[in-house]
């Protein structure tokens, strides 16, 4: 005898699940309302591991944007030291939505500046940047749940880094490089459980990297490019690779997976033969050629930049080796400072 759920009654529970992980993920936080069932599959795990495995999720990009005038909350009584605020908008290349998430509660005005993004299972976690009134740096880790709609605060970075590498795979953001308060480059690295909200040190790198850049290729967090703090803006051409399934717990060195001298921020694609893991996204396409950000987001690459300095923002789909430039809504038309995507 098939039982039957508390689900939906009247209906086995598999087939209550089965019915359940095909809700899109912008009906979460009302269905969550429905029951006490409900709201306990919805808040848990189990619900995202189960749309992925029925290839039911959502992968959307998200993208710390310049706020136009009609987006950016109203003027807060204790001015910022700059006059251009950020927000996390949202882009989905299927639908070609926008929206622009609500801002984190301690920020009601823009993010940190230079903050870092990335995405992990359903979650979208801002990292670091700057405090927008003092510029102080901030250790400061929040976490946008799409189910719930709302940002909840996590546990700390162990210590302020500006200009880092991030990178996220199953539910674990991994951090490394940057400088600290006095612009020392860092080798060290740490690892946050965002289901668990704990922090956890990594191996130190071979050496210190200011203005690197974060990718997760496979089951490795590639490091790429920066400097050391006496060779300001010399970027170097190298990557340090941490093997996150397993391995020694140790960084490998990779020569030649970048231009030396060249910014790596922001547009780091995945790709590459051999050893040369990582590809440059900056020169794909001359509508997107200045300030480029590239973001994967399933089988396609969001290419955002300008043509020239003082632009507006454009936005390049590139998939299956075609390029398309999408039609882009004047209000979140601003400069992208860097990305992540999401899959929800």
């Amino acid at each position: 005898m098939i039982m039957e759920s508390d689900l939906i009654p009247g209906l086995p529970e598999e087939i209550a699940i089965e019915c359940l992980i095909r809700l899109t993920y912008k009906s979460h936080h009302l269905a969550r309302r429905v029951s006490k069932s409900w709201r306990s599959l919805i808040d848990g795990r189990d619900l995202y591991l189960l749309r992925r495995q029925s290839s039911q999720t959502h992968t959307v990009a998200c993208l710390v944007q310049a706020l136009s005038s009609s987006t950016a909350e109203p003027t807060s009584a204790k001015p910022s030291r700059t006059t251009t605020a950020y927000g996390v908008t949202v882009f989905d290349p299927i639908s070609n939505d926008w929206e622009l998430l609500p801002p984190i509660p301690i920020y009601p005005h823009g993010l940190p500046l230079f903050c870092q993004v990335v995405g992990t299972e359903g979650k979208l976690i801002v990292l670091g940047g700057w405090d927008p009134i003092s510029w102080d740096p901030v250790k400061d880790v929040w976490v946008y749940d799409f189910r719930l709609g709302s940002w909840r605060r996590g546990s700390d970075m162990p210590c302020a880094r500006s200009f880092f590498a991030a990178g996220a795979v199953d539910g674990v953001v991994y951090v490394s490089g940057g400088h600290d308060a006095s612009k020392n480059a860092l080798r060290t690295a740490s690892a946050y459980d965002v289901g668990k909200d704990v922090w956890v040190g990594l191996a130190d790198m071979g050496e210190g990297r200011d203005e690197c850049e974060g990718v997760v290729v496979g089951k490795e967090f590639w490091v790429v490019g920066g400097y050391g703090t006496d060779a300001q803006g010399r970027f170097v051409g190298s990557a340090e690779v941490l093997d996150l399934g397993g391995g020694d717990g140790g960084w490998r060195r990779v020569e030649g997976v970048w231009d030396e001298g060249r910014c790596p921020r922001g547009c780091v694609g995945v790709g590459g033969d051999g050893e040369r893991g990582v590809v440059s996204c900056a020169d794909a396409d001359a509508a997107v050629r200045v300030g480029t950000c590239a973001v994967r987001v399933g089988d396609c690459t969001v290419l955002t930049g300008s043509v020239s300095p003082g632009e507006a923002n454009g936005v390049v789909l590139v998939r299956g080796g075609k390029r398309e430039a999408v039609e882009v809504p004047g209000e979140f038309s601003g400069f992208v400072l860097c990305g992540c995507s999401v899959e929800i």
